[in-house]
């Protein structure tokens, strides 16, 4: 199975971050942490530290079977300034596959006029700021290869949407399912 990245930016959430990381990982899924700051070093916006995989440039995500970007402040504002890191999140909804984006990195979407007109969810602080996009007062909502979560509470129920999306019908979601007890 192609792998999945998490980009992580100084001031990222710690838990919109690390989330993904520990489900793909009980999943048996591969998940990538790229630090955008070009050291392996980046800092949470409660300045927990995190030792990424690799840096953005050292990372081919040509083929990603996924590109999520968590949101924290400024994490989500450090995204939306790095151009590699918009253009990168443009061609990967582009190439048909998934992209998401929860709290306030929804905002790269709009830096990057990536998927305008899309149905998405983001944090209400950014809300006002996010212009040619439906808005939607849902959790985690899915549009095509979009999917989006309102905030760091959501991230839980946003990393295992992601992974059922990647897995399918695989029996791994249920066992994760009953080994968090989510259900």
């Amino acid at each position: 199975m192609e792998k999945s990245y998490v980009l992580l930016a100084d001031g990222f959430e710690t838990i919109e971050a690390l989330t993904p990381v520990d489900i793909f990982h009980r999943l048996g899924l591969d998940i990538v942490q790229v630090s955008t700051t070009g050291s392996l070093q980046v800092a949470s916006s409660h300045l927990v530290h995190v030792t990424a995989d690799c840096t953005l440039d050292q990372a081919d995500m040509s083929q990603a079977a996924l590109i999520y970007l968590p949101g924290g402040y400024p994490g989500y504002v450090n995204l939306c300034n790095n151009e590699q890191v918009v253009d990168l999140a443009r061609r990967q909804y582009q190439s048909g596959r998934l992209l998401a984006a929860i709290c306030g990195a929804p905002m790269v979407l709009q830096a990057g006029g990536i998927a305008t007109g899309s149905n998405i969810t983001c944090h209400h602080s950014v809300k006002d700021k996010i212009n040619d996009y439906n808005i939607v007062p849902d959790r985690v909502v899915v549009d095509r290869n979009l999917v989006t979560g309102a905030g760091a509470g959501l991230s839980l129920q946003l990393s295992v949407t992601l992974a059922a999306m990647l897995l399918g019908d695989d029996e791994r979601i249920d066992h994760l399912y009953h080994s968090l007890e989510l259900k």
